[in-house]
């Protein structure tokens, strides 16, 4: 059996609600706009906060830092906007924690992205979420594809795919040809890269599971009869070959079908552990 790890997406109680990682990072963002704008006035919480490849081996914090900064009201609502319409989905699909991990994951890839290409060009400090929010995007077009979604002014909805591919491309082609619009655009392909890794590496703990349930229910081959003392000299070397291990394929079988009914996500930390450690076991073998 094969186990299905997309399905329709999850609709909230209205419009406006919010689930707990989403609504706790919209207000941080928010609040620490506000404080910038009324309490912290100099240019010194850049300085501080900003995420600078020049001065990063001193100031390690600001590869998380630099997430909750903004230059201006449009940078912040952009961000919040699409956090806000992709978010919710995405943190129900995954789950609390492991929303928290993509979305931090993300953030990093873009610093770490930032850094990498700042040896071949102008280093210059950055600022703002997009990254994330740009990989939470992603993670709800991986998800669900073919959702359709309304931008204005376009009459009629597209598919949330083609609006993230839409943005991949708008950032590949104005970090190629070096845009000089003071946006980090290698950052934002950071963020939508190391989600990518993300999500494909949750999926394939899951198939290596499939695979391992899959190679041990399959019919045993037929074999010829041995000698007795044959079977007895072949079975005395498999076990000293075997190693002593014991895996419920029952119960990872019962893990995988909760998968197909809520998806990857929703599983706690106890049964992700069983997966990987099957998917390991595979390997090794």
């Amino acid at each position: 059996m094969r186990y299905e790890m997309r399905y329709e997406a999850p609709r909230r109680p209205s419009p406006l609600s919010l689930t707990p990682w989403v609504s706790g990072l919209l207000m941080a963002n928010a609040v620490v706009y506000l404080l910038m704008l009324t309490v912290f006035t100099g240019d010194w919480i850049y300085t501080v906060g900003a995420f600078d490849p020049d001065g990063v081996t001193s100031r390690l914090w600001t590869f998380v830092t630099y997430m909750f900064l903004h230059g201006s009201f449009m940078h912040l609502l952009m961000n919040l906007l699409l956090l806000f319409i992709f978010g919710p989905a995405v943190e129900m699909r995954m789950g609390g924690p492991r929303f928290a991990a993509y979305y931090f994951t993300c953030g990093l890839g873009g610093a770490i992205t930032h850094l990498l290409i700042s040896g071949f060009t102008t280093p210059h400090p950055m600022i703002g979420a997009s990254a994330a929010v740009l990989g939470v995007a992603l993670a709800f077009a991986m998800f669900w594809p073919n959702e359709p979604i309304h931008i204005f002014p376009f009459p009629m909805p597209i598919k949330v795919k083609w609006l993230v591919a839409f943005l991949v491309v708008l950032d590949l082609v104005a970090a190629r040809y070096g845009a000089q619009d003071g946006v980090a655009h290698f950052a934002h392909l950071g963020g939508f890269l190391f989600g990518y890794i993300f999500l494909r590496s949750q999926e394939n703990v899951v198939r290596r599971a499939q695979n391992m349930v899959s190679r041990e229910r399959k019919p045993a081959t037929p074999v010829r009869p041995r000698p007795t003392e044959a079977v007895s000299a072949v079975r005395q070397k498999e076990e000293v070959a075997k190693p002593k291990e014991s895996t419920d394929y029952d119960e990872i079988d019962r893990v995988l079908e909760k998968i197909s009914n809520t998806g990857l996500d929703s599983l706690t930390p106890e049964e992700f552990s069983l997966l990987d450690q099957a998917s390991r076991n595979l390997r090794k073998h």
